[in-house]
């Protein structure tokens, strides 16, 4: 495995720590996100973004999964008149995913 990334950071009196810039872009962390912490067998530690697993979406994506392979015949494409009434709906809408939120939003 190559590194990417390595950077370090000091714990307060407090335990506390910044998680260094870099991280941060690289992870896609913001204000407020959460992070997970993997500790291997061999001392490293892993830091990820944790992921929030929402018990209403995950039953209904095993209802979808379920559907889908007991019932196959269920499974329609998308028609053309949908695709571009879509289209129209969305164009000229710009967004930047990269962009700061605005103070009221953050």
């Amino acid at each position: 495995m190559s590194k990417i990334l390595q950077a370090a950071s000091t714990l307060t009196d407090r335990y506390q720590t910044t998680i260094p810039e870099p991280v941060r872009q690289l992870l896609h962390l913001n204000k407020r996100d959460k992070i997970t912490y993997t500790i291997e067998d061999d001392g490293k530690v892993l830091i990820s973004r944790a992921t929030e697993d929402d018990p209403v979406i995950g039953d209904f994506l095993n209802f979808l999964a379920n559907d889908i392979k007991n019932n196959p015949s269920h499974i329609q494409s998308f028609s053309q008149t949908l695709i571009d009434r879509a289209r129209n709906l969305t164009t000229d809408v710009e967004i930047d995913l990269n962009a700061p939120l605005d103070e009221k939003d953050d």
